[in-house]
C-alpha cells in the first residue's frame, strides 16, 4: 500500500471535552472559540465515560455517583446522582430484590456504561452497583424514567471495572422492530450469572416488564455467549476485556484482548507466569438471535521491526481522500483506527510501553472472516475457538454459497480465526504511551486525536 504522511500537533489534554464536542457539532467546525474546561466540585467524582449527541454537541459525562449533562460550552445543564447505595457485590440477586445475608455497606457507583438511545430520546447509565443495574434518563433534564432492576437480565455486569462493559445500540429504521442492546462484559469469574456477551430488547416503554430481556431465549438456545466452566479449569482468572464496540453495516463488532488458551501446565497457565494475551475483534449479524454468526480473528500490527499486539483503544470512522486513496478504498468507506502496546503481555501501569496507531479497512477483516467462512464449510481445519470450546472441534462440509452478509448455521458456530491480520501503520510512539483514540473526516481530509499516557493530545492529519 502507497505510503502517506500525518502531521501531528500536540494540544494541552484539558481541551479534550470541548474537542469532542466541537466534533459531533457541524455548526461550530470551522470556528475559532476558546477552548473551555469542566470540573467538578469533588475531586472522587472521577470520569469514566463520555458521549456527545451528535445533533446538537450535548456532552454526557459518566462519573463516580453522577451523570452530568453539558452544554457543547461545557456548562453543566443538569445531573443526575447514581450513589453511593448501601450494596455488597456477593449480593445476588441485589438487595433491593431479596434480603441478602451479606454485609452491606456504602458504596461508590461507578458508571460503566453511557449510551444515547436517540429514538427513545433517553440516556442509558448503568452503574457499578446492584450487579450493574441501569437507568433510563430523560435526554433533556436527565429525569429517571425507569430502573428495571427485578429480573436477572437487569443484572449486567458484576464486574466493578469502569471500563468492563461495552454496548452498542441497533435501531430499525422503520421503527416496527424493537430496538436492541447488544452488551458485552468481562464476567469477574461469575459466568453462571452474566453471559460474556448478549443481545438484549430495548423496549419503548422505559419500565417495560420486557425491558433487557434476551432477544431469544429457550432451554437451548439463546441470543447470549457464555464463558464454559471447562475454561477455567485451563484457565482459572479467563476473562475476555471488551474495549470498545460498533455497528455498520449489517454487523455489530467487539474489540477484546483475552489471554490465549492453552494446555493445562503450559507456558503462562499457572503459578507466577505472565498471561500472554491476544487482541480480537468479534463479528455478529444484527439480526441473528441465536448467534450462529459469531466470528472472532485476531488483530495486530507491526511498525519500525516492533510488534503491537496489546489493543488500548479504538474508533470506526470514514475514510477522507488521501487515505482512501492509500488504503484502496472508496472514499467514505468505514476504517478502524486502534492503539496497540508492544509485547503480548499485559503489563498495567508498570512504565511506558511503545504503542502504535494502525488503520485497518473494515473491509479487509470482512473479507478475511468471509474467506474463513467458506474454508470451513469446505470441512477444513477446525472451529478455532479454543476458550469456546476448549477441545478442537473439526469443521463440517456444507454445499452452500457464502455471501456478504452470510449469518451462520447451527453448525460451524461459533467460528474463529487463526491467522492474523495486520493494520496499517499511521505512528508509532515510544517515550508516551498512547491510550485513546477518535477520527472523523472535514473536508473529505482524515483527522485523528490521539491522547497519551502522559495527558496530552496529538492530532494528526
Amino acid at each position: 500500500m502507497a505510503a502517506f504522511p500525518w502531521r501531528q500537533t500536540c494540544l494541552a489534554f484539558c481541551c479534550l471535552f470541548q474537542t469532542l464536542a466541537t466534533l459531533s457539532s457541524p455548526q461550530q467546525q470551522g470556528t475559532d472559540q476558546q477552548h473551555r474546561t469542566f470540573r467538578v466540585e469533588n475531586p472522587d467524582w472521577t470520569f469514566s465515560h463520555l458521549a456527545v449527541d451528535s445533533r446538537n454537541g450535548n456532552v454526557y459525562l459518566g462519573a463516580v455517583n453522577q451523570i452530568f449533562k453539558l452544554s457543547p460550552g461545557l456548562e453543566v445543564q443538569a445531573s443526575h446522582q447514581t450513589g453511593p447505595e448501601e450494596d455488597n457485590r456477593k449480593c445476588y440477586p441485589p438487595r433491593i430484590v431479596q434480603p441478602c445475608g451479606e454485609p452491606l455497606t456504602l458504596t461508590n457507583n461507578v458508571n460503566k456504561l453511557l449510551l444515547l438511545d436517540y429514538r427513545q430520546e433517553r440516556l442509558l447509565a448503568c452503574g457499578s452497583v446492584f450487579q450493574g443495574i441501569c437507568k433510563l434518563l430523560r435526554l433533556d433534564d436527565l429525569f429517571k424514567l425507569g430502573e428495571p432492576s427485578h429480573r436477572k437480565e437487569h443484572y449486567l455486569s458484576g464486574h466493578n471495572h469502569s471500563g468492563s462493559v461495552v454496548g452498542v445500540i441497533v435501531s430499525h429504521g422503520d421503527g416496527q422492530v424493537t430496538d436492541r442492546l447488544f452488551v458485552a462484559t468481562a464476567v469477574g469469574g461469575e459466568p453462571e450469572y452474566f453471559p460474556t456477551i448478549s443481545s438484549r430488547q430495548l423496549a419503548r416503554d422505559s419500565e417495560a416488564e420486557g425491558m433487557f430481556a434476551y432477544v431469544f431465549h429457550d432451554e437451548f438456545v439463546a441470543s447470549m455467549i457464555k464463558v464454559p466452566s471447562d475454561t477455567f479449569t485451563v484457565v482459572p482468572d479467563f476473562d475476555i476485556h471488551y474495549v470498545y464496540g460498533f455497528a455498520s453495516g449489517a454487523f455489530v463488532y467487539f474489540l477484546t484482548l483475552q489471554p490465549e488458551m492453552g494446555r493445562p501446565g503450559g507456558a503462562g497457565l499457572g503459578g507466577g507466569a505472565e498471561r500472554v494475551y491476544t487482541s480480537k475483534l468479534v463479528r455478529l449479524c444484527k439480526d441473528d438471535p441465536a448467534f450462529n454468526s459469531y466470528v472472532e480473528v485476531p488483530l495486530g500490527c507491526a511498525s519500525g521491526g516492533a510488534e503491537y499486539r496489546l489493543l488500548q483503544a479504538a474508533h470506526l470512522a470514514p475514510a477522507g481522500t488521501e487515505l482512501a486513496h492509500a488504503l484502496g478504498v472508496e472514499l467514505g468507506e468505514h476504517v478502524l483506527y486502534a492503539i496497540f502496546s508492544q509485547g503480548r503481555k499485559r503489563r498495567e501501569g508498570n512504565g511506558v510501553q511503545g504503542s502504535a496507531l494502525c488503520v485497518f479497512p473494515l473491509r479487509q477483516i470482512n473479507t478475511r472472516i468471509k474467506e474463513r467462512l467458506q474454508s470451513c464449510y469446505r470441512g477444513e481445519g477446525t472451529l478455532d475457538l479454543a476458550w469456546l470450546k476448549v477441545k478442537d472441534i473439526p469443521c463440517s462440509s456444507a454445499l452452500l454459497t457464502i455471501y456478504d452478509n452470510f449469518c451462520g448455521l447451527d453448525m460451524n458456530a461459533p467460528l474463529g480465526v487463526s491467522e492474523m491480520v495486520l493494520g496499517v501503520p499511521l505512528m508509532s510512539e515510544e517515550l508516551d504511551k498512547m491510550t485513546s483514540v477518535i477520527a472523523y473526516v472535514y473536508k473529505n481530509h482524515s483527522l485523528a486525536f490521539v491522547g497519551t499516557q502522559r495527558g496530552q493530545l496529538k492530532k494528526l492529519a
